[in-house]
């Protein structure tokens, strides 16, 4: 009976799963099918397109992530010792550097002339000049001919930048009393007194060293890419003596469509500089990746109008350069102090180097020590110039500059000036009576989360800690408290080259095939949570501390 029972129980199963799995006419919904066949895209399968694709994944990744200091970080995700990166200063400009510094940065240099914004400008600044030519003249007979400062253990370039200094802070405050009240916006500058400037991109284009030529030419499914361009990273570092900067943008200076700018080589000069910036004498470092201009993230103020910048580097130009480019080697300076501090402020307005600006960004820049002065204006189109873009491209940056201009002959014992040239201080006030406005109909941060646009907005707590005192940790680039493990050339010798200590036991990264630069950030031991200090007891989990790196949360 309980045969039977068992029996009848199974071919119901066994009828319920057959009704379940039969076909049936299924109605048609509307949009479930289409009238021709769709089918997703055949991807190219080799190496190259699955590299690209990659780093079109993680380009995106920081399109979408929140804040700032998380788009920031998630660059230097990739390298836990840093990146190699090639050094960049503002006391630094080789012989045949402007070739470089254009290519960089993908600036096309004016010279000769201004635009014609500050055209319109002209006429009222030689008209205020008039009424502040007597102290302007008082401020540099004291600062450059009367006051001396006598220290003997001074070198000539720290003499000139002291010098300099203090000129340029005298004559911004005398302009800043006088036209504050008649330009309203320079009664909402924030000056910064040699502020961090810092700026790190990727180049592309660059040709492959012999080495790694050599080494893909040896594999053998390397051998069709052992001629592709490589990424050099660029660091640019500078102090400038004072820089300005206000809550609304400059106007652009050349009113152009982002969209639709296409290079014409009948147009534009940019010189194709394949090189490595070694050739030049620009060493490297193995460090993090920093981008600031001059400000952390969360100030008002946040748009840079104008930077004085020191030229003491041309003091000892004549010890290592037999010719006479000086003048390139300061329209290079301006290029690259330029467009470093408008990257580290696109970059605050949530764009980075693989994601695009949708406005143009707009600075001017002073190069003075404080008798012979440059002006330059440059305006920020663009900040993709790593390997998949550098060629294809088609939008480019603008820098406008002029020749050295002397501001006077030359200052006697008694503070007179003699041969004081007026279009150097008119051009000066030029520069600072030219306003910031609002940007109409600009979404001026696109690609920032509304609610946390920076850290500081981030509602949990130990998430807000955690990104904090990491992002401001690394951007210090303090060295860590193990040095990055390297290849000793005992170890060469005896280990690689000659295996003479099979017996011993292999430890070290390059014995268990480990490449210690692939590590990434958040490759490292958890931080131990000690029992009395866990909110579900001394037994409970977790044991160990929970990270935040950035991650896509919107």
């Amino acid at each position: 009976m309980l045969r039977s029972y068992f029996r009848e129980n199974v071919r119901f199963t066994l009828r319920g799963v057959c009704r379940c799995l039969s076909t049936r006419a299924l109605t048609k919904r509307i949009g479930e099918y289409s009238d021709q066949p769709e089918y997703p895209a055949i991807q190219d399968l080799s190496f190259k397109e699955k590299k690209k694709r990659e780093f079109e994944s993680w380009h995106d990744k920081i399109k979408l992530l929140s804040s700032v200091e998380e788009k920031l970080f998630e660059i230097n995700m990739p390298k836990y010792y840093g990146y190699k990166t090639h050094m960049i200063t503002d006391q630094k400009f080789p012989y045949n550097v402007l070739p470089l510094a254009q290519y960089a940065t993908r600036t096309n240099f004016i010279e000769e002339f201004l635009p014609d914004a500050f055209e319109k400008l002209t006429e009222d600044s030689k008209i205020i000049l008039q009424t502040l030519r007597g102290e302007l003249e008082d401020i540099i007979g004291f600062e450059l001919g009367g006051y001396k400062r006598l220290d003997n253990n001074m070198s000539p370039e720290e003499r000139e930048e002291m010098i300099t200094s203090s000129f340029v802070k005298g004559l911004h405050r005398v302009l800043i009393n006088h036209l504050s009240n008649q330009y309203g916006h320079l009664n909402e500058i924030e000056v910064d007194f040699y502020p961090r400037h810092e700026a790190f991109w990727f180049l592309g284009g660059i040709s492959p060293p012999p080495l790694v030529r050599k080494i893909k030419e040896g594999v053998e499914w390397q051998k069709p890419y052992a001629n592709d361009p490589y990424d050099r990273n660029l660091q640019y570092i500078g102090r400038p003596y004072l820089a300005l900067r206000h809550k609304h943008p400059l106007e652009p200076l050349a009113y152009v469509n982002l969209d639709n700018l296409d290079i014409k080589q009948d147009q534009i000069e940019i010189p194709q500089f394949k090189y490595d910036p070694l050739t030049l004498g620009y060493h490297t470092e193995q460090r993090h990746a920093t981008t600031i201009p001059g400000f952390w993230p969360g100030e008002l103020h946040e748009f840079g109008t104008i930077s004085f910048q020191r030229r003491s580097h041309t003091l000892l130009r004549h010890t290592y350069s037999v010719t006479d480019d000086l003048q390139e080697a300061i329209h290079s300076q301006a290029i690259f102090a330029s467009f470093a501090w408008l990257l580290g402020q696109a970059c605050y307005q949530g764009f980075s180097v693989f994601n695009d600006l949708t406005y143009p960004l707009t600075t001017q820049t002073i190069i003075t020590n404080g008798k012979k002065w440059s002006f330059y204006a440059y305006q920020l189109n663009t900040t993709l110039l790593h390997s998949d873009q550098v060629d294809i491209n088609p939008r480019y940056n603008i820098c406008w500059g002029t020749k050295e201009l002397e501001l006077f002959d030359h200052v006697d014992d008694t503070g007179k000036i003699h041969g004081l040239n007026e279009d150097v201080l008119a051009r000066l006030i030029t520069f600072y009576i030219n306003t910031p406005k609002i940007r109409e109909g600009v979404n001026l941060k696109p690609y920032l989360c509304k609610t946390e646009t920076r850290v500081a907005n981030i509602l949990d707590e130990k998430r807000r800690v955690f990104m904090e005192q990491t992002y401001k940790h690394r951007a210090s680039n303090r060295p860590r408290h193990r040095p990055v493990p390297e290849l000793y050339l005992w170890e060469k010798f005896y280990k690689v080259d000659n295996n003479t200590r099979a017996m011993e036991p292999k430890r070290r990264p390059f014995e268990l095939d480990k490449n210690m630069y692939k590590r990434r950030m958040d490759e490292h031991a958890l931080e131990y949570i000690p029992r009395r200090e866990r909110p579900g007891g001394p037994k409970s989990k977790p044991k160990f501390e929970t990270t935040y790196y950035p991650n896509v949360r919107r």
